[in-house]
């Protein structure tokens, strides 16, 4: 298989001039890893959602075309704190039309009460943390 074939050319990002080679595309495809990121991270039309903080608001962005509808997908991050990320993944992954199969982390911080924030998932962590 040729797997540049996989990989989008995003001309001009992040600037004019530069072809940027895409690997989501490429991850996504048989791996199925779809990277959601900050804003103007990800060098395709995107879809975002933004939600709050403790004080103030952020986003998220997700490609366009990472999820298909009828998708199961899980998400996976490093950490659970106050779930604000989490919730908003979840978000972005339901209005592009794919179901949050569950959520997965390596630490969660418990007293926080992030899992609050996800009441109608299935949630994992790896370790806690109480304070």
């Amino acid at each position: 298989m040729d797997l540049k074939k996989l990989i989008r050319e995003v001309p001009d990002f992040p600037k004019a001039g530069i072809l940027f080679y895409d690997i989501t595309t490429l991850l996504k495809d048989s791996a199925g890893f779809v990277p959601v990121r900050k804003p103007k991270k990800l060098p395709a039309a995107t879809v975002s959602v933004t939600y709050d903080l403790e004080y103030g608001q952020d986003s998220l962005e997700m490609h366009k075309d990472a999820v298909q509808p009828g998708s199961r997908v899980l998400i996976v991050d490093d950490l659970l704190a106050t779930g604000g990320t989490a919730a908003a993944a979840a978000r972005l992954v339901r209005e592009a039309g794919g179901t949050v199969a569950g959520l997965g982390f390596v630490v969660e911080l418990t007293f926080l009460s992030g899992r609050a924030k996800l009441p109608e998932y299935d949630v994992f962590s790896l370790l806690q943390y109480d304070q």
